[in-house]
């Protein structure tokens, strides 16, 4: 959709300059001011740097914000609260954004679904596969990654390398995501151990660092010895299950020695 948009904009450029004509200084004064970026808003839950889902974000957002004719304005943490409402508002009507990303689960409903309402003009792209074509607005799309393939293997791997047969899976809230994600590596770790089991743990929240690490060092003491998880940033639940073997996760394994 970004790249339809920005086709269109490139378009509309090139129809107001022309071809072929060398303009007077007026009409390149007048061009310029025409031909005005298009400006994507991200809006993150949390920090930029989590070494997970936002900067993964922050990330593709800096790409994005290489292609030519496009200026990017970001937010960062931003609760899931009618918080998030007014960083769109502002985006819109104080920055000129005609196409926000608005990352975090909870942003979707109510909050993108009422905006969307406001300001049918503007494209609101969500990260989580909620959009429902007929039902919700037609300004509001959805996208998100076949991360559960990449769990499977994750969950592979963890059954190679547990020796109790016993795995940990630390997840922020129990929303259709993060449960897929727990499914998959449970099926990839019994596709090696039919009788290996997976202990999960709710946090109730994308960022909890107490939590998540009081939850790591609980299963630790329970002899599970390879722990993932589906929170916002792995790094606390890395750091601090320090007596288990193994903490993996779909792209990484880092052996605790």
């Amino acid at each position: 959709m970004l790249e339809e948009l920005l086709a269109t904009t490139a378009f509309g450029v090139t129809a107001k300059l022309g071809t072929g004509c060398t303009p007077t200084p007026n009409q390149a004064s007048s061009n310029a001011q025409e031909a005005k970026p298009l400006v994507v808003g991200f809006i993150y839950v949390g920090p930029k740097d989590d070494y997970g889902y936002n900067q993964a974000h922050a990330e593709g957002a800096a790409g994005v914000a290489k292609l030519a004719g496009v200026k990017v304005v970001e937010e960062a943490n931003v609760p899931e609260t009618t918080a998030v409402e007014e960083t769109m508002r502002n985006m819109i009507e104080e920055d000129g954004a005609s196409v926000l990303f608005p990352t975090s689960f909870g942003y979707y409903d109510p909050h993108i679904l009422k905006i969307a309402q406001e300001y049918p003009e503007v494209q609101f792209l969500h990260c989580g596969g909620l959009y429902q074509e007929g039902v919700h607005p037609q300004n509001v799309g959805s996208y998100f990654g076949y991360i559960d393939e990449g769990q499977y293997v994750a969950g592979v791997v963890a059954a190679e390398s547990s020796k109790t047969g016993k795995l940990g899976f630390i997840g922020a809230k129990p929303i259709p995501q993060v449960l897929r994600n727990i499914n998959s590596f449970t099926l990839g770790a019994r596709s090696v151990n039919p009788e290996i089991i997976t202990q999960v743990i709710f946090t109730g929240d994308w960022a909890l660092p107490v939590k998540e690490a009081e939850a790591a060092n609980s299963m630790a003491d329970q002899g599970i010895d390879v722990i993932t998880c589906h929170v916002d940033s792995p790094k606390v639940v890395m750091e601090t299950a320090e007596n288990a073997a193994f903490f993996v996760a779909a792209t990484i394994l880092i052996k605790r020695c």
